[in-house]
């Protein structure tokens, strides 16, 4: 597949970006610093751009059958750009011909029980609440969107670190995903692989979901 990357050199897109090179997918990453992912894959095509301009990445999305999406409300400070960036997106790339599109969501907005996210937790750290209620405010806009493209929005676990490379975790819906003790958690790689395979089998087309182990 042809694959347009949002956020490859964050974290969680390093690894995604990864992951798609490695099962041999032709990927081009849209950065706003070159040099930040310069020599970083030789087989990675790397072009400069800015998700809130479709202006500058239009003619890679012609070229794409798939976007994805993995960027962060926190580098620029402004969280509230993350819903319209959504909108901005979903719109170009159906405009584009582009069949599918996964975004990396946060899982404030799972609920552990009906009608009680994580995020309404008092205790929930407030450093975390404004890019959580960013991206649950992301989510709004996918559901609301009319744009004629298979998205897929996949939240993570509660926990989310560097770990290995299984090939095993869970796959859910909008309830927070927790194993046998109660804890909610998965490894960055196999994030990035659960991803990927719902970009590759597109089984969850117009959803949230979740991953975990």
């Amino acid at each position: 597949m042809n694959l347009l990357i949002f956020g490859a050199t964050g974290h969680i897109g390093q690894a995604i970006t990864a992951e798609t090179l490695r099962r041999g997918h032709d990927v081009t990453a849209v950065v706003r610093d070159l040099a930040r992912l310069s020599g970083a894959w030789p087989k990675l095509d790397v072009i400069v751009g800015d998700i809130a301009k479709p202006n500058t990445y239009s003619d890679a999305l012609r070229h794409a059958d798939a976007v994805i999406v993995a960027v962060s409300a926190r580098r620029d400070g402004e969280p509230k750009a993350l819903a319209r960036n959504a909108g901005i997106v979903l719109d170009a790339a159906a405009r584009a011909g582009v069949a599918r599109l996964a975004w990396v969501g946060g899982a404030a907005s799972l609920e552990v029980k009906p009608g009680v996210r994580v995020i309404d937790d008092p205790n929930f750290p407030a450093a975390w609440r404004p890019e959580a209620e960013a991206q649950a405010e992301a989510l709004a806009a996918f559901r609301a969107s009319k744009a004629d493209i298979d998205w897929v929005y996949v939240s993570p676990a509660a926990v989310i670190e560097d770990g290995e490379h299984t090939g095993n975790y869970r796959v859910g819906g909008d309830r927070l995903l927790v194993d046998a003790h109660g804890k909610s958690h998965i490894s960055v790689p196999d994030f990035a692989a659960a991803l990927i395979d719902r970009v590759e089998q597109n089984d969850h087309p117009r959803q949230r979901i979740t991953v975990a182990y």
